[in-house]
């Protein structure tokens, strides 16, 4: 029996101690079933065998992004207006891009716009501006880190909100020194905008839009993605492209603790994480108590540096969203369950508390392997990092802040924070794994410019983010392929290049192992392959 797909002629990092290079390999059905030089490659092909030639290209593993939101992406692509620093550098760039969108939308529609870089982009608009630009049509504005949003007055009168209206919990109306709105609403107080926005998302919405997110992952050579926070809505969409057969990469869902009941509902169910199939597979489960540290609302034990925002209170330390029993009760209720447990923590503080909750739950229910994960886990103080290796935890790292919210990092905490943050080097010297993620759309899709930054351990714009935390790029290609399968427990069958792992590759245009790493962040994709097919064939 032939192969019915082999790779030739490339320069193959597998991520497999055992062998870590290659020149060729094969797959049948999916999965490698041979791996070596050229010449035996290629003599194993048929007449039917789709054959590859890398023409000495560097290939890696597919890249797993372990936490990410595609699903709130896919209807963003479609119906939101991205105004990110590229696409809007000025104040009076967004507002005639704001115009603009609200002149053609049709009556009723609200004007939705993602991935503000105030830094970037000139500020944050007044509330006056919002109205002017808006044509008194209601509109909300995420800022990129997805904490943080403006509303117009409409926006407000639309929620029903007025300037009596108290303040949620774990959230803020941002007010002037009068007491008035400014348009800039924080955490639980974004929610309700937020929700007003998504509140008419279908399945059908999320389904359309993902074949524009999958186009855009098989380009930058994602192969598999996990879905942070995914609420019962995506998990259901999700489903049926499984039943139509429209995955052309691999999902994992973490379902959300934002969705009140979803994850009761799979703990009365006995669902547990792994349940799925090499295509679509349940994660585990996710709560996101802390917040943004380039918003300034992520929770540190040190005040913020560097100049408020207008509103935040005196001596900002940032907030936390959830009660720690309470927490602690749902945390060790889905541990019990057999439910993989995923916490946010950003600033230090954010992942004490993250750490206390998941302490907490295994010693209600001690389980030795569990792969408990701080999601971001940005802010890794040497006592921190001796509690993740304590505890065996698992710093899911956001190593897509690095690049492009790197600047406001070091605006907000100080140069001497950066020893500590993103700490990859000193992870990997206590044996700490350390997937790294995207969190894309609040960052870029592109996993390179993280890789990049991850090695040079500066962001594009050249900003210092401490060369002591600097790392190889084999180990920084590793945290996203094989470290990030490892996270989600599916080491056995993506992230590393060998016989009997699913054939999903990325053939670049340059050797990122070996080459300038200030080049890194420049890869592009020329091939990706899912399951021995060609997904992706770039230009």
């Amino acid at each position: 029996m032939h192969p019915d797909f082999v790779l030739l002629d490339a320069r193959i990092a597998t991520l497999d101690a055992a062998r870590p290079t290659a020149q060729a390999l094969a797959a049948l059905n999916g999965r490698i079933v041979a791996i070596g030089d050229t010449a035996s490659i290629r003599d194993l092909a048929g007449p039917a065998t789709q054959v590859l030639h890398a023409e000495g290209a560097r290939v890696i593993p597919g890249i797993v992004d372990s936490h990410a939101h595609p699903d709130a992406y896919a209807v963003r692509l479609r119906t939101w207006q991205l105004v990110s620093p590229d696409r809007v550098a000025s104040r009076e760039a967004l507002l005639s891009a704001i115009a603009r969108r609200c002149a053609d939308l049709p009556p009723g529609r609200w004007g939705a716009f993602y991935r503000l870089n105030e830094r970037a982009s000139g500020g944050y608009p007044t509330l006056d501006e919002l109205d002017a630009a808006s044509g008194g049509r209601p509109i909300f504005i995420l800022r990129t880190d997805g904490h943080l949003g403006l509303a117009n007055r409409a926006a407000f009168a639309a929620c029903g909100v007025t300037e009596d209206t108290p303040d949620p919990p774990f959230g803020a109306f941002n007010r002037d020194a009068a007491g008035r709105f400014t348009g800039l609403v924080r955490e639980t107080a974004a929610h309700i905008f937020l929700n007003a926005v998504h509140g008419g998302d279908t399945e059908d919405d999320i389904i359309a839009g993902m074949a524009m997110v999958q186009d855009e992952c098989l380009a930058n050579g994602i192969t598999s993605i996990a879905n942070s926070l995914t609420p019962r809505v995506a998990a259901r969409a999700y489903q049926r492209m499984r039943r139509e057969g429209l995955w052309r990469m691999r999902m994992g869902i973490i379902a959300s603790g934002r969705d009140i009941g979803f994850v009761d509902s799979l703990i009365e169910a006995g669902i547990q994480s792994g349940m799925g199939d090499e295509w679509l597979r349940l994660i585990g489960v996710e709560w996101c108590p802390d917040c943004s540290t380039s918003g300034r609302t992520a929770a540190y034990w040190e005040p913020y540096r560097g100049t408020p925002v207008p509103g935040e209170p005196e001596g900002n330390t940032g907030m936390l969203l959830y009660d720690r029993e309470d927490l602690t009760q749902r945390a060790t209720a889905a541990h019990r369950a057999g439910l993989q447990v995923m916490i946010e923590g950003v600033g230090d503080r954010g992942i004490d508390f993250a750490l206390d909750v998941m302490e907490a739950a295994l010693a209600a229910h001690p389980v030795a392997d569990h792969r408990m994960r701080v999601e971001h886990c940005c802010y890794v103080t040497p006592p921190i990092l001796k509690r993740l290796k304590a505890g065996g935890f698992v710093d899911s790292s956001a190593t897509g802040f690095m690049d492009e919210l790197g600047e406001a990092y070091v605006a907000n905490r100080g140069q001497a924070a950066m020893a500590h943050m993103w700490p990859h080097r000193a992870l990997i010297d206590a044996g700490v794994p350390a997937p790294g993620h995207s969190d894309f759309a609040v960052c870029r899709v592109n996993p390179f410019t993280a890789i990049g930054a991850m090695v040079t351990r500066r962001t594009q714009g050249g900003t210092d983010l401490d060369a002591s935390q600097a790392v190889t790029p084999l180990e920084a290609v590793a945290a996203y392929t094989r470290l990030g399968a490892w996270a989600q427990r599916e080491e056995q069958e993506k992230g590393v290049l060998r016989e009997g792992m699913l054939a999903d590759l990325a053939v670049l245009d340059r050797d990122i192992m070996e080459g300038d790493p200030a080049a890194i962040a420049g890869t592009r994709v020329r091939a990706t392959v899912v399951g021995g097919r060609i997904a992706f064939a770039g230009g």
